[in-house]
Order: structure tokens, then C-alpha cells, then sequence
């Protein structure tokens, strides 16, 4: 199934909560560089209002990206996420000096329901380098946030 499959009755809701992931061109392990990774996540940090939405929690891992955003009120998702990966390509390109392709097209969303606790959410996006087996402690881990915090 190719991205076009994946784009098939996908919409933007205003002030809806999405758990969207976005990897790597071929998986490349591109945030493994120090140096690319705060790149990156600065971009992420200073974007507190992306395309008039709110980054809410997020974190780099080596070859792809977890954001937990809510939409404003005329907020598109794909303008949205083609920003945030859009600056930090351009983030990356200019401290690294090179000009390669950082994220793969296209991206998978989840529109949260109203059952689902965003908390919760967001800790399992927080938690993804503990099951990755890259830290023990989140804590030990540079390249994430929430606004809870």
C-alpha cells in the first residue's frame, strides 16, 4: 500500500488531536548525529504554533518522529506536517551543510477519539526511545518534549 492508499478519506478537523509519525528517506538513521538531532529538535521546540497548530508532545528518534498536535481552527494537517518537516529538513540541511532528502513523503495519522486520554498519548510518544531500547530512562533521552512539562 503506497501513500496515495494511506491519503484515501483522510481530512482536517479543527481543534482535533492527531498522533502523526513521519520517517526517514529510507529509514536512514539520520538523527543518530548529535548535531542533526538538535537541529531538528530545535526546530520542533521553537514551533509552538505550526500552520496554526499546536505541538503538544514529540520525540526524535534515529529514523523517524512521533508529533502529538492539535489543530487550530482553520489549521490543515498535511500543511501542518509538511511545515514541521519542511523547517527541519532545512534546519538540518544549513548546520550540516548538505543538501539530501531527510524525511520520507507522506506521514501516518491518528485522529484521537474522544475516549482516548491525550496524557496517555502522550506518554506512549515520550516512551518510544525507553521501548527502543535506546535509554533506560526518558531522562536520558535529549530529543523530546511536552507542554506538560
Amino acid at each position: 500500500m503506497g501513500t496515495q492508499a494511506t491519503r484515501i478519506g483522510r481530512i482536517s478537523l479543527a481543534n482535533q488531536l492527531y498522533h502523526v509519525t513521519a520517517v526517514t528517506t529510507d529509514r536512514q538513521p539520520h538523527f543518530t548525529s548529535f548535531k542533526a538531532a538538535s537541529a531538528c529538535a530545535k526546530t520542533f521546540s521553537n514551533s509552538a504554533k505550526a500552520e496554526r497548530a499546536q505541538l503538544l508532545a514529540w520525540v526524535l528518534m534515529p529514523d523517524h518522529v512521533h508529533w502529538l498536535i492539535q489543530l487550530g481552527d482553520n489549521a490543515n494537517l498535511a500543511a501542518c506536517v509538511n511545515w514541521l518537516k519542511g523547517s527541519s529538513t532545512r534546519s538540518v540541511q544549513t548546520l550540516l551543510g548538505i543538501e539530501r532528502v531527510i524525511w520520507q513523503r507522506g506521514y501516518y495519522d491518528h485522529a484521537l477519539r474522544k475516549d482516548e486520554s491525550v496524557e496517555a498519548v502522550a506518554r506512549y510518544i515520550v516512551a518510544n526511545p525507553i521501548r527502543a531500547g535506546l535509554v533506560a530512562s526518558v531522562r536520558n533521552y535529549a530529543f523530546w518534549d511536552a507542554v506538560w512539562l
